[in-house]
């Protein structure tokens, strides 16, 4: 397995997962699921639902709930936050919270410098995340010149750039023309790193992600192969889920 590690410890796993809000807001209520590594997972769940706040409690961004996140078998704590936040790569929704550096080479040269990497390992880094994506022959640009789709690419290349085990996406298609979103598609495929993808984009969660979460009212309210949840109308309409006007799972050829 990559890294050398046991092949039974999962990428991912949460157990008994609540969490309440300063406010009193509960927005988790008890979350247990395990994702495996090399396993590409959809989390789907209407607004409000916690999607968000458990995101954020991957990489430690939030704490303070009650159960436990484990990614490759290390607690997400105090002690191992340095580590799990290298493990853990979040791509967020707006490219622009994370591209700030004048050109596309710095932005993807930021979190492995901040690491430690120097000379010829941190450019060989920066070449190989750019390449990931794509996006090799950009590398002198200033981020703001770029398409939203190139955008989106270049902070999922700022990201691989930390060698990640779990890649998590936030809305990944959100935004983006037919083109980008299928270009992006391709790339997700391509990588070799477990994936959970958040998304409203039922038709992209069922091309990329063999298996779903259902996250409903801060619960794990099914948790399956996506075309078998996305063809359950009645669980559907129990989730507030609405697939595309015309859109039948049931009549997807899924690709590997």
């Amino acid at each position: 397995m990559r890294g050398g590690m046991d092949p039974v410890t999962a990428s991912l796993e949460v157990t008994g997962l609540a969490f309440a809000y300063p406010d009193g807001h509960q927005a988790l209520f008890g979350v247990d699921f395990s994702i495996a590594r090399g396993e590409r997972v959809a989390l789907l769940g209407p607004n409000g639902a916690g999607k968000t706040t458990l995101v954020l409690h991957l990489n430690g961004i939030l704490s303070g709930g009650v159960g436990t996140v484990k990614v490759a078998g290390l607690p997400v704590d105090r002690k191992h936050m340095a580590e799990v936040r290298r493990r853990v790569g979040i791509v967020f929704q707006d490219p622009d919270d994370q591209l700030f550096m004048p050109t596309v080479r710095e932005d993807v040269a930021f979190g492995p410098a901040a690491a430690g990497l120097k000379g010829d390992e941190l450019e060989a880094r920066v070449r190989t995340a750019l390449e990931r994506v794509g996006m090799a022959d950009f590398a002198g640009r200033p981020p703001h010149h770029l398409s939203f789709g190139q955008r989106r690419r270049v902070a999922v290349a700022t990201v691989l750039a930390m060698e990640p085990e779990i890649l998590v996406l936030d809305e990944p298609s959100s935004n983006l023309d037919p083109a980008s979103r299928r270009e992006l598609a391709d790339i997700l495929r391509s990588l070799d790193v477990t994936v959970l993808m958040v998304t409203h984009d039922l038709p992209y969660a069922l091309e990329l992600c063999p298996r779903s979460l259902i996250l409903s009212e801060g619960t794990i309210a099914a948790d399956g192969r996506t075309a078998e949840l996305l063809a359950d109308d009645e669980l559907m309409r129990a989730h507030r889920l609405e697939l595309p006007f015309g859109f039948d799972p049931r009549s997807v050829t899924m690709g590997a």
